[in-house]
């Protein structure tokens, strides 16, 4: 195994379907994602190593960029981590770049913004392809409204009705949320500074309310005001939801946009 004397930080970025792991974050009694990484970096460098991730993803919901980072005496080239980790990690979990960074690298405190989407498959009977990455929702959805509805999220808002945090600062700025269909599935894509715990499945939520006409606009704009924490509702389930992409001012680490994994060849701690 190669070694060097200084050690070094790495970022990677991983792509999982999170629907056969307890989240990401480490647990003692459930298998994650932190966990199963930690394990194949043993493999791979001989050495046990600690993981900070970006984000941290609840229990079924997926990624296609989140990004870890470790500090590794080892002194493999980042292609070979990104060969090397695939060969052991599980079939859910792919390391898609490695890239060095630099000795305080933080993945979640030097984030700039982070970019969540959640798939809705819209049409009347379910579809098995899609469960594990898509919300079933058989009654046709009004795009245009849900959009009208979307816009109102940009900007910086208090986020309190679409969280169960409770004690904690609740503003968030939300730069873009944007809501497309495609056939049958219906993507809403969201980019923000930092998500609230259940953010994103709660506007997900609440936009099908104004998509399915069980909530106006003007409602759906009402929660930015003050709310009771949680009073936007449904919370939308795990399944839909998928971590993108997480950006940094001085670090490249996107890969080759393709989209929530329901659609292919189109375009989460919130979940």
């Amino acid at each position: 195994m190669s070694h060097r004397a200084t050690p070094r930080r790495l970022a990677l970025v991983l792509e999982y379907d999170g629907d056969a792991y307890h989240g990401s974050q480490r647990q003692s009694n459930a298998p994650t994602v932190q966990e199963a990484l930690e394990t194949a970096l043993t493999e791979l460098t001989g050495e046990r190593l600690d993981t900070a991730f970006a984000g941290r993803t609840d229990a079924g919901v997926h990624a296609q960029g989140q990004v870890a980072a470790f500090t590794t005496c080892s002194g493999l080239e980042t292609n070979v981590f990104v060969r090397g980790l695939n060969a052991w990690l599980p079939p859910e979990i792919a390391v898609k770049r490695a890239v060095e960074a630099p000795p305080d690298f933080d993945p979640r405190r030097h984030a700039t913004s982070r970019t969540y989407g959640y798939t809705i498959y819209n049409a009347p009977a379910r579809s098995p392809l899609h469960r594990r990455h898509a919300w079933h929702i058989p009654d046709t959805l009004a795009c245009r409204a849900m959009q009208e509805a979307a816009d109102s999220l940009a900007g910086k808002h208090d986020f309190a009705a679409f969280s169960r945090d409770e004690g904690v600062p609740t503003i968030r700025c939300v730069h873009r949320c944007e809501v497309a269909r495609r056939g049958p599935l219906v993507t809403l894509e969201i980019e923000a500074n930092a998500f609230l715990r259940q953010q994103v499945r709660r506007i997900a939520g609440a936009l099908v309310q104004v998509g399915c006409g069980r909530m106006d606009v003007s409602a759906f704009g009402a929660l930015l005001r003050p709310a009771p924490p949680a009073s936007a509702e449904p919370l939308a389930p795990a399944q839909g939801l998928c971590l993108l992409r997480v950006s940094y001012p001085a670090l490249e680490l996107h890969v080759e946009a393709r989209g929530a994994p329901t659609t292919p060849g189109g375009p989460g701690s919130a979940s």
